[in-house]
């Protein structure tokens, strides 16, 4: 039985700040803030990225999307001018820049000193935004750690002030969390008054959402993902006035179901799309199979795009990127593949793309869609959330959950719904299910029986935002019978160590991904000393950080000082599982 919604159990507190003073300092921001230019709209001659899609889909010219962001500002502008010039030697383009921010960025200024770090960019001053988007003619945009942070007004003024004109990434909002950082009430108060200062900017400012950063990530059904689209869009668009574009791709593997999104989008949205991301979970050990991976979703890409432009550009991703971040050669060798492929293939789309197959598809999810999106509004309501206060609304979906939404609102929620298939399973949970069952081919009978008859009691967590590899843990290791403690997303060491003492954890298994993996594992491991549990720490994903002394700002592999530290570091999950299963506690 489904638990019905409490307003007052979603807002305990006892008051919370007033939207609409929220959108009007927001407002006024606008007017305290200089008009910023870059050399992107210097060159072109133009006032904002949109109105240079809009030319780009009106000349049927496709876009492409680079991301930069090594820690070092020197290498990125140094990234930035080199990527455009290289491109422009051989008579191609790179159109956008995706400006990857370090974590940390999405903490106050003043907070930011003393918190923990990741591999990203880090801007110290609003001028160093400005320095960056001086160094080549190509359009910034400042995604991740902006929009839906302790940080948000900071950032989106600093990015606006350098001459960005996309600013992003409110996905983030839903479901990242600043570690050491709880209160989503700043979080909440500092986005709404970051979207209504975009909204009244005199130049056309578009607000990105990476939807594969947000609940789309976790939804089972992707109508709900269309769902949450038409949500954000009520939120940003009709609440507060500003253009919202939707981002996708992670995670999308199966061809249908990623260009049948595509359509979604332009079905729903007359703003042009900021970009759609490449393919990086088909990405694996292999760079030969990583290079057909680029080449499949390219493909994809460039036929939806050439048939139904919607503004959003192509981004093609090294194959090194599963591995560590790229370096600016990897950069524009995946660029210049994808301009060949482009050039070599457009013309032969409409004889095998399934286009009308992909268009039917498109139109049942913007219809189940539309349902979510409509028993969502009236479920709140319903419930005493003001669906007219963009701030209730924004807290109240990030409490719930994309889980809660989803079996509240989605279309099993419907009569009979849960009998029914979804209208288009969620390509996170295929790509999920796909590396599963492929982790488990890899273990032998013998392990697996092992871990099967162990009652193991394993509490999974990572270090930072990604979800991706916790998830995979924990599937694996529900698939062979071991209870499982979810520890949360970007959980603080001393909560990790705690939980697992509460629980009786055999083990901590450990995903982490954004460079912090020793300092991380040192912090833990003098939590759990202080709990007296014995608890050994399995670590897995990218098992590097930059060091102290770097110059280069790139992050190296610390495996040795990891196991050093106390912890057991695991190269793949099914290495993880063979490690598990030959401790002695599951051999008891």
């Amino acid at each position: 039985m489904r638990t019905p919604i409490c307003r007052s159990k979603l807002f305990p507190e006892s008051d919370l700040p007033p939207c609409p003073e929220l959108i009007e300092r927001g407002r006024a921001l606008a007017s305290e803030t200089p008009l910023g230019r870059c050399a992107f709209l210097d060159h072109y001659a133009i006032e904002s990225e949109a109105a240079y899609k809009r030319r780009c889909i009106a000349e049927s010219k496709l876009m492409f999307h680079a991301q930069i962001g090594y820690r070092s500002l020197a290498k990125s502008k140094r990234a930035a001018r080199e990527i455009h010039q290289r491109l422009a030697a051989h008579d191609y383009r790179v159109d956008r820049y995706g400006v990857c921010l370090d974590w940390s960025m999405g903490y106050p200024r003043k907070h930011r000193r003393h918190m923990p770090r990741g591999t990203g960019l880090i801007l110290e001053a609003p001028e160093a935004f400005a320095e960056l988007t001086a160094s080549a003619p190509v359009a910034p945009h400042f995604g991740d750690f902006c929009i839906g942070t302790p940080a948000a007004v900071e950032n989106t003024t600093a990015a606006l002030a350098a001459g960005a004109t996309t600013v992003g990434n409110l996905g983030q909002y839903f479901t990242f969390r600043q570690p050491r950082w709880d209160d989503d009430v700043y979080t909440t108060a500092e986005t709404v008054k970051a979207l209504a200062l975009i909204a009244a900017w005199p130049a056309e400012v578009v607000v990105h959402s990476n939807l594969d950063d947000g609940f789309a990530a976790t939804f089972t059904d992707l109508a709900c993902a269309a769902g949450m689209v038409l949500v954000e869009q009520y939120i940003v668009t009709e609440l507060l006035g500003a253009p919202i574009a939707h981002c996708y791709g992670h995670t999308f593997s199966n061809p249908m179901t990623r260009f049948a999104f595509q359509r979604v989008l332009a079905g729903v949205s007359d703003t042009p799309g900021s970009m759609v991301y490449g393919n990086t979970t088909s990405y694996g050990d292999s760079r030969i199979a990583n290079y057909a991976s680029l080449a499949a979703y390219l493909l994809v890409d460039i036929a939806a795009q050439s048939r139904r432009p919607t503004g959003h550009a192509l981004n093609p991703v090294p194959v090194s990127e599963a591995e560590r971040i790229p370096e600016i050669e990897e950069i524009v060798d995946a660029h210049l593949f994808a301009h060949s492929l482009l050039g070599r293939t457009r013309d032969a789309f409409n004889v095998f793309v399934k286009a009308n197959d992909a268009e039917a598809l498109s139109l049942r999810l913007v219809a189940a869609g539309q349902r979510f999106k409509g028993r969502l509004l009236d479920g709140l309501e319903a419930a005493g959330i003001d669906i007219r206060n963009p701030f209730e609304l924004l807290l109240t979906i990030r409490r719930l959950g994309a889980r809660r939404l989803e079996s509240l609102f989605g279309p099993a929620a419907e009569p009979e719904g849960a009998k029914q298939r979804p209208i288009a399973r969620s390509p996170y949970r295929d790509s999920l299910d796909s590396i599963t069952q492929k982790c488990l081919g890899e273990v032998d009978t013998a392990t697996a029986e092992r871990l099967r008859g162990a009652g193991l009691t394993v509490c999974v967590a990572s270090s930072d935002v990604h979800e991706y590899g916790k998830l995979l843990v924990e599937d694996l290791l529900r698939t062979l019978g071991v209870t499982v403690v979810d520890a949360g997303v970007s959980v603080d060491p001393d909560a990790l160590a705690a939980n697992a003492y509460e629980n009786g954890a055999d083990f901590i298994a450990l995903s982490t991904y954004n460079g912090i993996a020793l300092s991380y594992v040192r912090e833990l491991m003098s939590a759990l000393a202080q709990t007296g549990a014995p608890v050994a720490v399995f670590i897995g994903g990218k098992l590097n950080q930059i060091p102290d002394a770097s110059n280069s700002g790139i992050p190296v592999d610390v495996s040795a000082e990891l196991a050093a530290a106390g912890a057991v570091p695991c190269r793949t999950p099914s290495d993880m599982l063979t490690r598990l299963a030959a401790s002695s506690k599951a051999s008891r």
